[in-house]
């Protein structure tokens, strides 16, 4: 039986597989939970699940509660809710983590308002610290960290007074940890009696669409920003991308300017990316773009501003046109193949 006070990751299943933010989040979790000095537990529900389940345990999860249905096989508020809410109220948990996906988003709060808790959307970081309100000082409680005023400013937010504190998380964020080969941790099946008050709604059929572009799992992204200047000057960053095998990013500002469709955009707003190589093109840098990328292998800025904050952080700089600068790197590239 898990101990009191661990450290809880929801652990979100889509045809049957982990998601990968679930996974970042159980490194994250292990991260926390040895600052705290506890255990770290993960609730995983669906169809089958014992298999998939025990991938989790070389990622340093102590314990994974099954909660095995097969109406459990698709993702349904009511049920979730019962079993995530169930399931704190008996093992009490210090901190529930949740991807920040449509699945966690719907959850978290639900769980939230049954337990009558604060949650922290879409954070970006957490930390372990204290705080203190008037002459009042709580120890070791969760930092939810996360962007406010439309990634303005980075804010830190603390709901110390009642437990479990909660909160979803932003995919791509959290670094995955070296899979550990001597993982002791074990699968525990959890029997739950779901009956059918419990599904008041029926899942008729699900129609899915392919994602367009994968950032996350790119080697090579080439970004452009408002310094692209047209929708179809973008034309120049993919043909850049397509000639280095990479895949196409973009600034909010671009996105907003219409440039460009929201999957492809980078930041805090966007999909957070580690690629061995970054080029960022028209783009100023500004700090909630940076927060997206700045961890990239290598990162190449082409800006006519040469006081572009990007260039802060670009391990080379080329300042001038992209017109003039990208086809002179794409005919340089093809005569080395």
């Amino acid at each position: 039986m898990a101990d009191k006070n661990n450290v809880w990751v929801f652990v979100q299943q889509d045809d049957g597989r982990i998601v990968d933010v679930s996974l970042e989040l159980v490194c994250k979790a292990r991260e926390l939970a040895n600052r705290l000095k506890v255990g770290v537990n993960a609730v995983l529900m669906g169809e089958s699940m014992k298999d998939e389940a025990a991938k989790l345990l070389p990622y340093r999860c102590d314990e994974v509660f099954v909660v095995e249905d097969p109406r459990l096989k698709n993702y349904q508020p009511v049920p979730y809710t019962k079993v995530m809410v169930d399931l704190i109220k008996k093992y009490e948990p210090q901190i529930v983590l949740y991807g920040a996906t449509i699945v966690g988003r719907d959850l978290g709060p639900r769980v939230a308002s049954n337990l009558k808790v604060g949650l922290t959307a879409d954070c970006t970081d957490l930390q372990i610290g204290d705080h203190v309100i008037k002459d009042k000082t709580w120890t070791n409680i969760l930092y939810q960290i996360r962007p406010a005023f439309g990634g303005n400013i980075i804010a830190t937010i603390v709901s110390p007074e009642k437990k479990p504190q909660m909160a979803t998380v932003r995919e791509g964020v959290m670094k995955l940890a070296p899979l550990a080969k001597d993982a002791k941790g074990k699968v525990t099946q959890i029997e739950f009696n779901l009956c059918s008050e419990d599904f008041p709604t029926e899942i008729l059929k699900r129609v899915r669409e392919m994602k367009r572009v994968n950032l996350k799992g790119a080697r090579i992204i080439v970004s452009g920003g408002m310094g692209v200047g047209t929708r179809e000057n973008f034309k120049l960053i993919a043909d850049l991308a397509h000639v280095l095998g990479g895949e196409v990013g973009a600034s909010r500002a671009a996105v907003d300017a219409g440039f460009i469709p929201k999957d492809h955009q980078v930041g805090q707003t966007g999909t957070t990316v580690r690629p061995n190589l970054y080029i960022a093109c028209g783009i100023s840098g500004s700090i909630q773009h940076r927060a997206g990328m700045a961890e990239s292998g290598k990162i190449i800025a082409i800006n006519t501003d040469p006081d572009a904050p990007i260039f802060q952080i670009a391990h080379y700089g080329i300042v001038g046109e992209i017109a003039d600068v990208i086809p002179k790197i794409i005919k340089a590239f093809k005569a080395k193949i």
